[in-house]
């Protein structure tokens, strides 16, 4: 199974005892669990229980994402669905909290060593977190990506590092980068001739989809920004950790400090849909802003909500009302598009498309080794609703500015 990956071990990881890794990998494994084998049990509940209620009570059957949660919400299984969902979330954290406040002095010495190893942090003294990001834990995570009191620390950066990789079940790869990595990847396979030689992605938190980057178009400078300080310290040490020279800042995507038109490539990878509905519209106006003429824009997600069926989109919108992302559901119903195109991108440079998740084919490469069905099945697996990546790729967003813009 591809979530019995291990996740590669680097200097400013933390290092959990055998203990500690029993309980993350018990949370790794309920949420394997609830994916495969709880969840694919609302589809029956849905048809056989909670639509019948429905129409008793309206005389129709659910139309929309929102009339399915009304249904379902009433509906014992669901309810269990639902509060071990959230409980396995929350375990995740706790789980991941006891190897860092243990690890902690080893971690800071690790630190002390790797500040003046290769890249470039910024962190400003003052710096204005956006009220979206501080309003509440985003993924429940406990004190959020920016948490007070936090600056010039990192702990919330190791939190994340290790969290994302157990919430995603090891599907974002050993190094956590699926996202980057699948999107050059993309780059490499189907924008031919494109070389980026300075490349900014935005709302990096602790740089695991940067750094692919670095690693692919190794002359390029790579840039990595995002509104929270713990993350950006974390994402140097990181790098340096891995042996990267990557320049990371704290600053918002939505207002960047840099000039006109001073970069080919700029990313960003499950960025938007933690975003609001006023600083997504600008983030892509300062894409455009940013790009030089030929320039690409390329934001990494999952699909928006009118490529998928009704009760696909209740899936995943029940991280917007379980797993703290507000944003959730109401990105995926904004034309991204026309955003694009209202931010200056001509409309036929504008275009959704797929890039194949890397570790899928890293998967396939390692039981190659082992047995060739079993590469091939694992290379062709499909994903199903509300696992991390449904279709087997990630949906990416790609515009191209053009030389008049």
């Amino acid at each position: 199974m591809l979530n019995t990956f291990q996740q590669f071990e680097h200097g400013i990881l933390p290092k959990p005892t055998q203990d500690e890794r029993s309980r993350q990998e018990f949370v790794k494994s309920l949420k394997q669990h609830i994916q495969q084998s709880i969840l694919p049990g609302l589809g029956p509940v849905l048809q056989n229980r909670a639509a019948k209620r429905f129409a008793a009570e309206t005389g129709r059957a659910p139309k929309d994402r929102h009339e399915i949660r009304r249904a379902m919400v009433k509906d014992r299984y669901f309810q269990s669905y639902a509060e071990l969902n959230r409980i396995s979330q929350e375990l995740l954290w706790l789980s991941v909290i006891d190897s860092i406040e243990r690890d902690l002095p080893a971690l800071e010495r690790a630190a002390r060593d790797l500040e003046q190893n290769k890249g470039v942090v910024e962190l400003p003294q003052q710096f204005d977190v956006p009220h979206y990001v501080r309003a509440l834990d985003i993924h429940c995570m406990p004190g959020g990506y920016a948490p007070e009191g936090e600056h010039d620390h990192f702990a919330a950066g190791a939190l994340y590092d290790r969290g994302v990789y157990l919430y995603t079940m090891g599907y974002t790869g050993p190094n956590n980068d699926d996202l980057g990595r699948s999107v050059c990847n993309y780059i490499k396979r189907r924008l031919t001739g494109f070389s980026p030689k300075r490349i900014l992605d935005m709302g990096c938190t602790v740089g695991h989809s940067t750094l692919p980057y670095k690693e692919i178009f190794p002359e390029a400078e790579v840039i990595g920004i995002d509104v929270g300080a713990p993350m950006i310290k974390y994402a140097h040490l990181r790098a340096a950790a891995m042996g990267f020279d990557v320049r990371f800042e704290q600053q918002d995507a939505a207002h960047t400090s840099f000039p006109d038109a001073s970069f080919d490539l700029v990313v960003s990878h499950i960025l938007l849909h933690e975003t609001s509905g006023k600083a997504m519209p600008q983030i892509f106006k300062e894409c455009a802003r940013l790009l030089a003429p030929g320039g690409i824009m390329i934001h990494a997600d999952l699909p928006p909500f009118d490529l998928m069926d009704e009760f696909t989109k209740f899936i995943l919108d029940n991280e917007t009302y379980y797993n703290n992302e507000p944003f959730w559901g109401a990105m995926r119903e904004l034309d991204q598009i026309a955003l694009a195109e209202q931010a200056g991108f001509a409309r036929g440079q504008i275009r959704f498309d797929t890039a194949p998740m890397a570790v899928l084919e890293y998967a396939a490469q390692q039981a190659a080794g082992y047995d060739a069905a079993a590469a091939a099945s694992v290379a062709e697996r499909d994903f199903t609703a509300g696992e991390f990546a449904p279709g087997g790729g990630w949906e990416v967003l790609i515009a191209r500015k053009g030389s008049a813009s």
